[in-house]
């Protein structure tokens, strides 16, 4: 596989001299610098991981204040063809997919083509599906852009129904009498005639469906496809140019993008695809991805996360959103959903995109993250108040007792970037940020 662009540019901001190797049974495709030796815990743990839980394939890329300081592919990208992983191999990100979106609503607030506060139906121009002798749930009209950034919009799919599953979508055609696959305008149509499980802004239920909706927002206002808008104004400054939306169809696997395995080799209903109806892998034709775009559908490499993820970091230096911007993407949703009864910020809450944790002690400073999850995908991007920032990507969801491959990692990560950061404080902080941009 050719270098990518984005992965030249990253390879750019590493120190002079980063090789290129093969570094172990599972290590694949690694990017290191001349003092690599410092980060080669992330290789011993990514192998040591695979080894013993047995995902197909994985991707990890890690930075610290901005710098690449350790990536790798592991194990294989497509398992039958035994092809590697490598570091600008594409996944399917899912929920990762959430911060980019987000970043591009902000964009829009910047420019003044949007307001925060916009109520969200008048901008999507479309007429709901009702029932007959039904009526719209009035709430529908207090939706705010922000509630669905926050997921305060008011759905909760554990108390109705999952407006992005693939059982709806399929009641959706039959409802709506058009054929499948569906679109996310289809969704929302179908879903417009729901009456809402809790009143706009009163509590947190997360909600795919509601960055649905925001992804219809940003073509609303921008006048452009989501997926054009937020390449322009997202990755494009940022040097990301291999990521793009995801396709339902192994036939569609774009170049460079790994297959996935689902853990439990499930089937279902296509929903897509030239098998309408008749059982298809959950990964190819079941999980609807081209629906997902605003809420799951891109695919990434780590690289290319770690280097969105490096650009928020210091907010007076973000050459994509003004510092106002990201302190209120990060700030906590107003009153109790964001606040303990003492009217303090909680602990940790969702702000917009983000899952965030305030750094105690340190006025602006937080830690915020994302996790992700499809049928044959598993993916988390961290980025640490103490500058460490990571993405860690798999091609397949869980291990044999159904636990969560990007789940396991968590806490190993962080254990071994504890000990990497100390080590680093006792060399006197040697280790310069050099800015990913």
């Amino acid at each position: 596989m050719s270098q990518h662009p984005s992965r030249r540019q990253f390879l750019i901001t590493v120190a002079q001299g980063a090789a290129l190797g093969i570094c172990g049974a599972q290590a694949n495709d690694r990017v290191a610098g001349p003092d690599s030796a410092k980060f080669a815990a992330y290789d011993d743990l990514m192998t040591a991981f695979m080894r013993e839980h047995h995902p197909p394939g994985a991707a990890l890329a890690v930075a610290h204040h901005g710098r690449p300081i350790f990536a790798s592919g592991f194990g294989y990208a497509d398992r039958e063809a035994r092809e590697r992983v490598r570091t600008g191999s594409l996944f399917r990100i899912a929920s990762l997919s959430k911060p980019f979106t987000a970043a591009a609503v902000m964009c829009l607030v910047e420019q003044g083509k949007l307001k925060l506060d916009d109520r969200v139906l008048p901008l999507l121009h479309l007429e709901p599906y009702l029932e007959p002798e039904s009526r719209m749930d009035p709430n529908w009209r207090e939706i705010r852009v922000r509630h669905c950034l926050q997921h305060t919009g008011g759905w909760d799919r554990g108390k109705s129904f999952d407006p992005m599953g693939a059982a709806t979508a399929e009641e959706v055609a039959k409802k709506l009498k058009i054929p499948l696959p569906i679109c996310a305008e289809d969704i929302i149509r179908y879903t417009l005639g729901k009456p809402l499980d809790f009143v706009p802004g009163t509590a947190y239920a997360y909600s795919n469906f509601g960055y649905c909706v925001l992804g219809r927002v940003i073509e609303a206002v921008s006048k452009k496809p989501y997926h054009e808008f937020v390449s322009e104004r997202i990755l494009a400054p940022l040097g990301i140019g291999d990521m793009r939306l995801g396709k339902n169809l192994l036939a569609d696997r774009a170049p460079g993008e790994v297959k996935y395995y689902d853990s439990r080799q499930r089937t279902g209903r296509a929903i897509s695809g030239p098998g309408i109806g008749q059982p298809a892998p959950l990964p190819y034709g079941v999980e609807c991805i081209e629906t997902m775009d605003a809420n799951g559908g891109w695919i990434a490499s780590a690289v290319d996360l770690v280097r969105f993820a490096a650009a928020l970091e210091n907010p007076r230096k973000c050459p994509i959103l003004k510092e106002e911007s990201i302190r209120f993407m990060l700030a906590p949703p107003p009153g109790p959903v964001g606040h303990d009864p003492t009217g303090r910020p909680k602990s940790t809450y969702y702000a917009c995109g983000w899952n965030v944790r305030p750094a105690a002690g340190q006025p602006g400073k937080c830690t915020k993250w994302h996790f992700g999850l499809l049928a044959g995908s598993s993916t988390m991007l961290v980025c640490r108040a103490d500058g460490f920032t990571w993405a860690v990507l798999f091609n397949s969801d869980a291990d044999k007792n159904g636990r969560e491959f990007a789940g396991l990692i968590d806490p190993l990560l962080h254990q071994v970037t504890d000990k990497i950061k100390s080590r680093l404080e006792i060399n006197g902080g040697s280790d310069q940020a050099i800015r990913v941009s």
